[in-house]
């Protein structure tokens, strides 16, 4: 090669931002992680606007003080079920059961949110689970709207992350905080609305229904649900949603 081509090739590599060489024998500068580890728990980002990840977003979550609840709350609650599916549920906020075992949806609630995805041929491996509030208010209240804006940022991450097809919004408190709205469960329910975040390219077709503990303590709306339950299904189908 010659001396002119050596300097054009330099000069192009230096543009380029490459600044010097590595040797020819490579350094080991890696170590290997065990399987409770991983890169990026490590090196979770400190911005969550970097968070690129489940795993950064769950560590940063945990370590995260943003909201009192987390204070009086036994654990972070993250998530279930499939986080490669296209439908993605999201409720209000562990309960009691939710607390003690670290999973959402796995109370009475829980209970009856699996039937009901039986219902429509659906089941926790093929959904993806989890609630705008990550943390159990005390005595199980409804959170707060300053405790819902200061998780806000969880869930809309968790929802870029995962970059579903679908959302399902169980309650009026995921509906209002999702959908960006005051309007209460019963005028939201019983159509679709569309979910819209700066950082994903798509619109996200979600749909409001009433929250399986609202459920089981007015069972008269349990129709109400089913009409929902059967809209959810035959968009499933239509689209090829899985």
């Amino acid at each position: 090669m010659s001396t002119n081509l050596n300097l054009f090739y330099l000069n192009f590599l230096k543009q380029s931002g490459v600044n010097f060489f590595l040797q020819n024998f490579p350094i080991k500068y890696y170590r290997i992680l065990n399987s409770e580890e991983s890169l990026d728990n490590n090196q979770s980002p400190k911005n969550i606007q970097d968070i690129l990840t489940l795993i950064q977003l769950k560590h940063y979550i945990k370590e995260s003080n943003i909201c009192p609840l987390k204070n009086q709350a036994k654990q972070t609650v993250f998530s279930d079920g499939n986080p490669t599916s296209k439908i993605m549920l999201i409720g209000e906020a562990p309960g009691i059961e939710e607390d003690k075992l670290g999973k959402p949806f796995v109370g009475a609630a829980g209970q009856l949110l699996n039937r009901m995805l039986k219902a429509i041929n659906l089941d926790r491996n093929s959904v993806y689970i989890t609630n705008v509030v990550p943390w159990r208010p005390p005595n199980n209240r409804t959170p707060s709207s300053e405790e819902i804006l200061q998780c806000l940022p969880f869930i809309q991450k968790h929802i870029e992350i995962i970059k579903p097809s679908l959302i399902i919004l169980l309650g009026g408190t995921a509906a209002k905080a999702i959908l960006a709205t005051t309007h209460g469960i019963t005028r939201l329910r019983g159509q679709w609305h569309q979910y819209n975040n700066l950082n994903i390219k798509k619109t996200i077709l979600t749909r409001a229904m009433f929250h399986p503990a609202f459920l089981l303590r007015s069972p008269i709306h349990k129709k109400e649900a089913w009409e929902d339950l059967q809209e959810i299904q035959k968009k499933i189908e239509i689209n090829e949603i899985i």
